[in-house]
């Protein structure tokens, strides 16, 4: 209703312009400030709807999580449906036992029920994630949402919910419909005055960096032809200029009003956020609208301004629990609470239920309370459970792993951490004849070989930073941990080849721990050194 009652006030203006002799670049740039002003309105009139609403339902979040109970259960299918009348959590949990994932999202469901998955969401959530983060992005960044502002250089979005008429026109210069990652980083590389750059995940961006590097003359030349007589070949000398003075710094080199990097927060992103952060965004802010895993928008994003990474648990749908854990082992302390029974600085396993498939979805994702909205808690992401080696028993977790991997790669002079996977030597027959072992893949950016010396620093530093491993080590139950260097491209074939699989989620979580020997194999044959 209210985007009809704004047309029809656009109609009077528009019937002015039309009948006004006027060249076409001036009807065309009237059009889109006229489309943009539309836009803007629109916006903000939707933001402080659902602004309100979450400020109802996060001050009376017992009641909310009831009415989130109540609509999953309403839309049960299936056997379970006979819990359709009741919204008593203690019948629910009763009847509906706890449920961990699958071990990654690379393994098939092997008869354990999955997060329910999905190309997109479309759902309540995810429209207010993407309303209410491009409203805290604009108060943060006031230029940002401005004509020209903004510009995509994914395939997908990072906004979860895809917004309709006006509201894509907000800031955008990447073509309408445009899906080749080459067409859109073409065009943002065209609009030297972009405020905020977006990709679908850190891991995309990191690869659209990559490619830019590797292909930067023939960018250039695209440029320097795409528009003889326009100022572009003066902008491919730029890019060139740019590119030749290195990684470091050179988002703001090619765009000097960069502001924010605009980008969706899923499982495994961390280490191509600190790449992007040390190196090609130097300088810049992450910003992401939500925290999003295979069962949907878990998270909300209202703080540009604060540190990456603090996302508020709202009390809507899905339905969501948190599942105490013992503070040194991780493991199941007691019973799920609700929302508002959640403590600042304890740590929690979230439990996902929707209707799609009514199971309390053990997720796997770690959080932290770091704070409370209303009553509504605030949690940072801490690590994922399903994550682990386990050789001997040990069970080194994702957090463990990665803190030794950060020591050892500090250690070696010139080296950044871009992406990495492990793997038990069992899955790739590497441990015939000698006690098990990690097999390592890393990509690294500024080392092109491994030498034994740094090859021993990622085993010393695991034995530093899990005394079950050192045991281990110490007694021969267990071999050194052998790392292998991968080339450009291993793992956005190793990313490739998990979306292919029917379990595939949405956004794609990546995987640190590879339990099966062809994905295993995609590194194994991209070694360099």
């Amino acid at each position: 209703m209210l985007l009809l009652l704004l047309s029809l006030l656009l109609l009077l203006p528009l019937a002015v312009l039309l009948w006004r002799p006027r060249s076409w670049d001036a009807r065309q740039s009237w059009l889109v400030r006229l489309q943009h002003r539309v836009a803007w309105g629109a916006l903000r009139w939707a933001a402080a709807w659902q602004q309100k609403r979450l400020a109802q339902s996060t001050l009376h979040v017992g009641q909310s999580q009831q009415q989130a109970l109540r609509r999953c259960l309403h839309g049960a299918q299936g056997p379970r449906c006979t819990l359709r009348g009741s919204t008593d959590i203690s019948t629910f949990r009763n009847h509906l036992p706890l449920t961990k994932a699958s071990q990654a999202q690379e393994e098939e469901s092997g008869g354990q029920p999955l997060p329910p998955t999905s190309n997109r969401y479309h759902g309540e959530g995810s429209l207010q994630a993407t309303l209410l983060g491009l409203a805290a992005l604009n108060k943060a960044y006031p230029e940002v949402l401005a004509p020209g502002g903004t510009a995509r250089v994914t395939a997908s979005s990072p906004w979860p919910y895809p917004l309709p008429w006006p509201w894509h026109a907000l800031g955008q210069v990447s073509p309408t419909g445009a899906k080749d990652p080459r067409v859109l980083l073409l065009e943002a590389l065209r609009s030297p005055g972009l405020q905020a750059l977006e990709a679908g995940t850190a891991t995309e961006l990191l690869d659209v960096f990559l490619d830019l590097e590797a292909h930067g003359e023939e960018l250039a030349e695209a440029i320097a032809a795409g528009n003889p007589g326009a100022p572009l070949p003066r902008r491919a000398a730029e890019l060139r200029e740019a590119l030749e003075q290195g990684t470091r710094g050179l988002a703001l080199r090619l765009w000097p009003k960069l502001q924010v990097v605009v980008t969706l927060d899923a499982g495994g992103q961390a280490e191509a956020v600190a790449a992007l952060g040390a190196l090609w965004c130097q300088g810049l802010t992450f910003f992401s609208p939500a925290y999003a895993a295979s069962g949907g928008v878990l998270g909300l994003s209202l703080w540009p301004e604060q540190p990456h990474g603090l996302y508020l648990l709202p009390p809507g749908a899905p339905f969501i629990e948190l599942l105490p854990l013992k503070e040194e082992t991780r493991e199941e302390a007691t019973p799920t609470v609700l929302l508002a029974e959640a403590q600042k600085g304890k740590e929690y396993e979230l439990v996902l239920t929707n209707h799609a498939s009514l199971t309390r979805c053990r997720l796997g994702d770690v959080v932290q309370v770091v704070g409370i909205y209303n009553q509504c808690p605030v949690v940072k992401f801490i690590c994922r459970l399903g994550q682990t080696l386990s050789v001997r028993g040990e069970d080194t977790g994702e957090d463990v792993f990665s803190e030794a991997l950060g020591r050892a790669v500090g250690q070696w002079p010139g080296a950044k951490l871009l992406d990495h996977g492990w793997v038990e030597s069992r899955i790739l027959d590497s441990s015939e004849g000698s006690a098990p072992h990690y097999e390592v893949f890393v990509a690294l950016k500024g080392l092109r070989n491994l030498s034994e010396e740094n090859r021993d620093k990622l085993d010393h530093c695991l034995q530093e930073t899990s005394t079950r491993y050192k045991y281990l080590r110490f007694r021969g139950s267990m071999g050194p941990a052998q790392v292998h260097l991968v080339g450009q491209g291993a793992f956005r074939e190793l990313r490739a080849a998990l979306a292919a699989c029917p379990s595939a989620p949405f956004p794609p979580e990546m995987p640190r721990v590879l339990r099966h020997r062809p994905l295993a194999q995609c590194l194994q044959r991209r070694v360099v050194s």
